[in-house]
């Protein structure tokens, strides 16, 4: 499969989504980068990106909120935050009566 900036960016906006972990995102680049099937056009900006993605696990490197904001300027992205209620449901830490944590 030929990546593309299409490509990239959808892998990022999956990682910025929580559909991806980090881990899963370092594995698509370092493979990604094995592959070498890069768009033709695009291929300095791809391998460049890509290339820091495939380091991100490093703690040296990281990954930031504003280096993703900039390797999605470089595909010719932007990214837009929308902020939502959490449903309390879900994140409510229920204790059983009489009961500490961890037992």
């Amino acid at each position: 499969m030929t990546i593309t900036k299409q490509t990239v960016a959808d892998k990022i906006a999956a990682y910025l989504h929580n559909e991806i972990t980090l881990a899963q995102l370092v594995e698509w680049a370092e493979n990604s980068l094995l592959d070498g099937a890069f768009a033709s056009r695009d291929a300095k900006v791809l391998s460049a990106v890509i290339a820091r993605l495939g380091l991100a696990d490093v703690r040296a490197f990281g990954l930031t909120w504003e280096d993703c904001e900039h390797f999605l300027a470089q595909l010719g992205y932007t990214a837009q935050v929308e902020v939502m209620p959490v449903d309390v449901e879900a994140w409510a830490v229920r204790e059983k009566p009489a009961q500490k944590y961890g037992k």
